[in-house]
């Protein structure tokens, strides 16, 4: 007869993998009936044991911004896109750099990213960081204009398997990539 940690872990585990979308502690604590209540110790103790669990295998439970999610390892990610036809969307050097600006120096306005690159932001890189809900406005700078200030959303950093903003690459490893992959 299972106990009641290895229950407890069996339905976070089946909670996560139909969920669809990161799930918090706080979360998932909610999901508990009344006739069995999880606290948040619990559910910690059964995603660290899944955690462990799910080393070195074709998935792993990841925590995220916005929780904990199965996902496919690295390691067999380039096997797993094979199922989909359809290839990723490519964005386009512009959009690339005024996300790297926002997400480095958030809150930004778009003089500051434009201040910055030298060129003008078309209004179509903005309204697509927003559409994919990467970037938000989150106020406005208080000079003449009131000109938005743009920032990071969590939906950015789930994506990026980040679980906050300080888990972005140093700027000078991220330079080190642009010129390797740059061939210079």
């Amino acid at each position: 007869m299972p106990t009641a940690k290895a229950s407890l872990k069996n339905i976070i585990e089946a909670m996560l993998l139909a969920a669809g979308q990161p799930l918090s502690i706080k979360r998932i604590t909610r999901l508990f009936s009344d006739e069995w209540q999880a606290s948040e110790a619990e559910v910690r103790e059964a995603l660290a044991i899944l955690q462990q669990e799910y080393q070195g295998r074709g998935v792993e439970l990841k925590e995220v911004a916005t929780g904990y999610r199965f996902q496919v390892s690295q390691e067999t990610a380039s096997w797993v896109s094979r199922l989909w036809e359809e290839r990723p969307p490519r964005y386009s050097r512009a959009l690339l750099e005024t996300l790297a600006l926002i997400a480095y120096r958030q809150p930004i306005t778009r003089a500051e990213i434009e201040e910055i690159r030298g060129v003008a932001v078309s209004s179509s890189i903005i309204k697509t960081l927003i559409e994919r809900e990467w970037i938000r406005v989150t106020g406005q700078r208080d000079v003449p204009g009131k000109p938005a200030l743009y920032a990071t959303t969590d939906i950015f950093l789930d994506y990026f398997n980040l679980q906050n903003a300080d888990q972005l690459p140093s700027l000078m490893a991220a330079q080190k990539l642009d010129t390797t992959s740059n061939g210079h």
